[in-house]
């Protein structure tokens, strides 16, 4: 099986626990149209990575009281942050003034961009300046301040000085989860903090997520995801959720 294909199966693994809560290899195998034994590698991968946990015979979303690391993060739904990049990279026209966050969806967006012109770009997020590299004409800002070396990005006090000074045209960033109300979580009120200054320094914002944040566990929340204006994503949003966005004129993108 080509590693494409692979990944679409856990994409969809962690997309079905998302919607039904926990469920067993049995289970899983029947939805998805293949062996228990692929579904049980499948499962221990997932579990080792941290984005499941399995117990009682059943395989469930890990809840955490904060994210995984940058690294694990980066095989995890590394198909559906590709198509989210692309999305993203069709709404951005050149010329364009951009903020964006932090985390591995947001790189796959930075690296979509490197065939816009001429951008102007602020960001907090190392990873996505080396995305960055390749865009023709590129003009960039990086936030000053104390680096998590974790992840590779500036979230403190300095970071929301740095948005502030800044009027965009958009904000792209991502949040750690997602919950069945629709409410955007987080994992540190530094994360929330930063997210918000990087949504207020532009004048459209877009949120987008990945799959395995719908239904995921967090500690902290910062509004709701029809507070922004349009919201890329990939898996199944709750009925309640897409009508919540349709009434506050919340442009959903599906990927």
């Amino acid at each position: 099986m080509s590693a494409p294909e692979l990944a679409r199966r856990r994409d969809r693994i962690v997309n079905l626990l998302s919607i039904h809560g926990p469920l067993s290899a049995a289970d899983l195998a029947g939805r998805l149209g293949v062996s228990v034994q692929t579904i049980r590698t499948d499962l221990r991968e997932l579990d080792e990575q941290g984005v499941i946990r399995r117990r009682h015979g059943e395989a469930s979303l890990s809840q955490r009281s904060e994210n995984i690391g940058y690294q694990p993060r980066l095989a995890i739904a590394r198909d559906e942050k590709g198509r989210i990049g692309q999305a993203v990279a069709e709404l951005i026209e050149d010329g364009s003034r951009l903020a964006l966050g932090t985390g591995t969806t947001v790189e796959e967006v930075a690296r979509a961009l490197t065939r816009r012109d001429n951008l102007m770009v602020a960001t907090n997020n190392i990873h996505a300046v080396l995305a960055l590299r390749a865009a023709p004409g590129l003009t960039l800002h990086l936030a000053g301040g104390k680096v998590r070396m974790r992840d590779l990005d500036i979230i403190g006090a300095d970071s929301q000085d740095f948005f502030g000074q800044f009027r965009l045209d958009v904000a792209i960033f991502s949040c750690g989860a997602l919950s069945e109300i629709g409410e955007v979580m987080d994992f540190t009120p530094e994360e929330i903090r930063a997210r918000r200054a990087i949504a207020g320094c532009a004048d459209r914002s877009i949120l987008i997520l990945d799959s395995t944040k719908i239904g995921r566990p967090a500690p902290l929340k910062h509004g709701h995801l029809w507070d922004y204006d349009v919201v890329v994503h990939a898996g199944s949003l709750p009925e309640t959720t897409r009508a919540a966005c349709t009434a506050a004129d919340c442009r959903l993108i599906p990927v």
